[in-house]
């Protein structure tokens, strides 16, 4: 079966890009269909052409991209397939970016700067783009860039899960990395049953992309095991310069909770070889063999966005999913 039908009203298509085929089949694993094929080539010169091989006039079509590396090819791959879908008459078409592009670029730090995220946003709606879903994006205020519903998912339930049965008897100290992820920190440690909090204070520099230099720890984790939480790990200069100066500090422990693995470059070799003793992430981007190491645990995230893209299509709530939280 390649679609779900609502009888008298409409029917739910999954489309994939080429970027993590498999979480796509787990996703509509988890919500009983299966993902409609496509045919994808590449020209000579590099362009791209993909479309659906089934008709999709009238549906309410999703399509699931993880933008990991190269993720300019991803990204145009997925523009292109929105393109397609609108030109083939879908009725709603509700773009599933795990790990929303160019986030980071979210403000004008500097002037003539871009504001990227919000590029990315219109170069979505202008392809035919509908909606908006993604999970835990790196500013909230991203959602304001899209003109359109923007379904804002977040992990820290399914991670906090995790970390509540294996750390829940430590002294845990929840830690932000930076002074923009106290907020997030605060949520954590309510989810985790009112633990403290911490939060390192670091300068980055404006002119070298990925370089931080963490400067002093704000409060108690002296003799704690400390829950460093962050929303990605991309080359994990930052988190294991955070890490070392907890454990400088007087930390027993340093467990890492994040949404997102980019694992660009060295991040595989610098966390394996440090004193942290796991990283927990989320499968919203794909994690290669070589990017595996034994303290990594990854968690799939495909049930939240099966149970998402039912609530969207089935008219429901998807604050519901988390209690109210937005």
């Amino acid at each position: 079966m390649s679609n779900l039908q609502v009888v008298g009203r409409k029917s739910l298509v999954l489309l994939s890009g080429g970027a993590y085929p498999e979480l796509a089949d787990e996703i509509a694993s988890s919500i009983g269909v299966s993902v409609t094929p496509t045919t994808r080539r590449e020209f000579a010169n590099g362009e791209l052409f993909i479309r659906p091989n089934e008709s999709v006039r009238g549906t309410d079509a999703f399509v699931i991209q993880a933008h990991t590396t190269p993720i300019n090819d991803w990204l145009m791959e997925s523009l292109i397939l929105v393109d397609a879908l609108k030109r083939a008459s879908a009725k709603r078409i509700t773009v599933v970016a795990p790990f929303y592009p160019y986030a980071r670029q979210d403000k004008k730090h500097r002037g003539r700067e871009p504001i990227s995220a919000r590029l990315i946003a219109d170069l979505f709606k202008t392809a035919g783009a509908d909606r908006l879903m993604a999970v835990d994006l790196h500013t909230a205020q991203i959602q304001g860039f899209f003109d359109g519903p923007v379904d804002h998912l977040f992990a820290m339930p399914l991670l906090a899960d995790y970390v509540r049965e294996k750390y829940g008897k430590e002294d845990l100290v929840v830690v932000s990395p930076d002074t923009g992820r106290v907020r997030t920190a605060e949520q954590w440690a309510d989810e985790l049953g009112g633990r403290d909090l911490a939060f390192v204070h670091k300068t980055r520099s404006i002119d070298v992309a990925n370089e931080v230099v963490a400067n002093r720890v704000v409060g108690e984790i002296e003799g704690r095991c400390c829950l460093l939480i962050d929303d990605m790990i991309d080359t994990a200069g930052s988190i294991t310069k955070a890490a070392e100066l907890l454990f400088d500090q007087g930390a027993t422990d340093v467990v890492i909770a994040a949404t997102h693995g980019i694992f660009s470059g060295e991040a595989t070799d610098r966390l394996k070889n440090s004193r942290i003793s796991e990283v927990v992430v989320t499968n919203t981007l794909p994690i290669g063999p070589e990017q595996r190491f034994d303290k990594l645990t990854v968690l799939s995230i495909a049930p939240l966005l099966g149970q998402a893209i039912k609530e969207v299509f089935e008219d429901g709530s998807v604050t519901s999913l988390f209690h109210g939280r937005s």
